[in-house]
């Protein structure tokens, strides 16, 4: 089960311009459809109980008083629903009139909450009915109870403390001080908007980017409720604009003119994970003057209805994916030029075994290359042994020949035959020193031809072998710059396969195709019938969910039945709950007890979140112990969340 999540909603009513009555009913219908829905939180317009667009009627007592009733039998009617409710309405407190939303749960109020910034230009004229809301907290009579009243309130749920819900009403927003950012340093995770802004040409993309810049600015969800259908077109037009963002991302939007309602979760344990890995987000003075009112709701895990991409590392459309693959690419190249003219390096030499990642790397080096004057040398070397296919020899040899560069081959049989021989290993002993012996001994062919080039190494392996420890000790595990240690297994493929798309050379184009297709193989056990014969990932389980596990226990170290849970809703259908299960259980004992090899990592480029260098982003101890993630690891049966 997934805990930490919380289902909310964002939805207008069809409103008739001062009608009361009618209104309350609209919203409580929507009420009902998102207790139907398992929402917890419900996000209603700005000034919904009336209308916006109600103009000078709002110094009408009739009004007000409509108002105040209507929300009244709203809050009374919610006591049958599990759902916390924000909805706005004008509040007539002595001889001040406030732009308000109502806060309300469970048959009780919370609180009110004004607006903060009354817009008074263009079409807008607040000023004319409304006051700013007044510093600080206050209580309001309402139906013989007292209710706080102010900005600075914050709701709090009792049964997840996570939840911690802040109100601003539209322009609060577009201003240069948002009272969302005080809100979100005195502890708020969800920030609602409850609006009314009229609908202009371009106007709902700018609040797109608002909406989700907020979001990953505060490092919160944002869920943003503009009005819609009803208000009075007069002179403007409402398009019931719906947005749910989280951290700079969009997880769920009803488009301008449609049906206004949008639904999604937001992940509070990963909000709280980066609030507390960025010490820049640290909390305000101001803090201590808000005033925390606690409420009540069953928060059990709801099944999600917002996308868990299987592939995290890999952007899911096809444009961006190429510009992502272009981008790294172009920062590998850099780190590696500047590398290179710092060290006066003449040449940067490069093992090339036929596979993906020494591909990858071979075309960083080349493209690095090409941005320094005098351009070094780059001298592939291809060190056949034991394991080498003539498939894996043929293609490092064509896509030398491809990038213009001449193709040393060094057969090392002999070197590694008679280095078992000096140490009495049984020759045919197939075991783990048979093939880490070839790995060292191409690690020391690399070396002695850099220093004979004046160069240096460039290293191939990437971020996903590194995670796991795939990485021979003081063999392919060390270089002299690792340009791939950044990038993840599942996004090196696909860098390849961008430069196969764009490159307009055939030959090149062919010969990475034919890569992208060849099994992942270290090449260390001898062929079956010419056939690579040691698979990859038959042996440590697929890259898929490898980088998925890495990804969620790096980026948002998420314990490990959360990252069940979500792997059983993103490969639904491919793994087998089971499989994925056993799988975890091999990532979680590799990627601790591995740490040994990343303690002491060439240098090599930060590409992305995720980076386990040891003098940047991660900084394990090599003899942690994994047997309080294993044993999380089982504490939940079933890793698909709950209906």
């Amino acid at each position: 089960m997934l805990e930490g999540f919380v289902r909310v909603a964002a939805a207008a009513p069809r409103v008739r311009v001062a009608d009361c009555a009618h209104n309350a009913g609209e919203i409580r219908r929507l009420m009902e459809r998102a207790a139907r829905e398992r929402v917890s939180f419900l996000c209603l317009p700005e000034l919904c109980l009336t209308g916006c667009t109600c103009g000078d009627l709002f110094r009408q007592e009739t009004l007000l008083r409509a108002a105040r009733t209507a929300l009244g039998a709203l809050v009374r009617a919610s006591a049958a629903h599990n759902l916390l409710v924000a909805a706005g309405l004008p509040l007539a407190l002595g001889d001040k009139l406030y732009n308000a939303a109502a806060v309300f749960a469970r048959g009780r109020l919370l609180g009110f909450v004004p607006k903060t910034h009354l817009p008074n230009y263009c079409e807008f004229y607040e000023l004319r009915h409304f006051s700013p809301a007044p510093a600080g907290i206050g209580t309001v009579d309402f139906d013989g109870q007292a209710v706080p009243f102010g900005a600075p309130l914050l709701f709090a749920c009792e049964e997840l403390p996570a939840f911690r819900l802040a109100v601003e009403l539209c322009e609060d927003l577009w201003t240069p001080s948002p009272p969302s950012v005080r809100h979100a340093l005195a502890g708020a995770t969800v920030l609602a908007n409850l609006s009314a802004g009229d609908e202009t040409v371009g106007k709902a993309a700018y609040r797109r980017a608002l909406v989700a810049g907020q979001s990953a600015r505060l490092i919160c969800g944002y869920v943003y409720a503009g009005a819609g259908r009803g208000e009075s077109t007069t002179d403007t037009v409402f398009s019931g604009h719906q947005l749910i963002c989280e951290n700079g991302v969009t997880l769920a939007e009803a488009p301008p003119f449609a049906d206004g309602w949008a639904l999604s979760e937001i992940d509070l344990p990963a909000l709280l994970h980066d609030r507390r890995r960025m010490n820049t987000f640290s909390a305000d003075a101001a803090a201590g003057s808000y005033v925390t009112v606690s409420f009540s709701l069953d928060t059990s895990p709801p099944n999600l209805t917002r996308a868990v991409d299987p592939r995290p590392f890999v952007p899911a459309d096809t444009q961006e994916r190429g510009a992502r693959c272009e981008e790294i690419l172009t920062m590998q190249a850099a780190g590696l030029a500047t590398r290179l003219a710092h060290t006066n390096a003449r040449a940067a030499v490069v093992g090339v075994s036929g596979g993906l990642d020494s591909c990858l790397a071979l075309l960083a080096a080349t493209r690095a290359a090409g941005s320094l004057t005098p351009p070094p040398d780059i001298l592939p070397v291809t060190m056949p042994c034991f394991g080498t296919t003539a498939r894996t020899n043929q293609n490092a040899r064509r896509l030398c020949a491809s990038l213009g560069l001449t193709c040393r081959e060094i057969d090392i049989s002999e070197s590694v035959r008679r280095h078992l021989r000096d140490i009495d290993h049984p020759a045919d002993a197939r075991d783990v020193v048979y093939e880490n012996a070839q790995a060292r001994v191409r690690t020391l062919v690399l070396m002695d031809l850099a220093n004979q080039a004046g160069g240096l190494v460039v290293g191939t392996g990437d971020l996903s072998e590194l995670a796991l420890g795939w990485t021979t000790y003081n063999g392919d595990h060390m270089s002299m710059y690792g340009v791939n240690a950044g990038v993840p297994k599942t996004l090196v493929r696909h860098i390849v396969r961008h430069v196969a798309d764009t490159c307009g050379d055939a030959s090149l184009s062919e010969v990475l195709r034919d890569i992208l297709a060849t099994p992942v193989s270290p090449e260390l056990l001898p062929p079956e019938n010419g056939v690579i014969s040691q698979q990859t990932e038959a042996l440590v389980g697929p890259y898929d969910l490898h980088d998925f596990f890495l990804y969620h226990t790096v980026r948002w170290g998420r314990a490990p039945r959360d990252i069940l849970a979500l792997a059983g809703t993103a490969f639904a259908g491919v793994y087998t709950p089971d499989e994925i299960r056993a799988w975890l259980r091999v990532f979680l004992r590799s990627f601790f007890a591995q740490q040994f090899k990343r303690s002491c990592l060439p240098d090599g480029p930060k590409i992305g979140s995720v980076t386990l260098s040891p003098r940047g982003d991660w900084r394990m101890p090599s003899d942690a112990v994994c047997a309080a993630w294993l044993a999380d690891l089982e504490t939940d049966p079933d890793p698909t969340p709950s209906p």
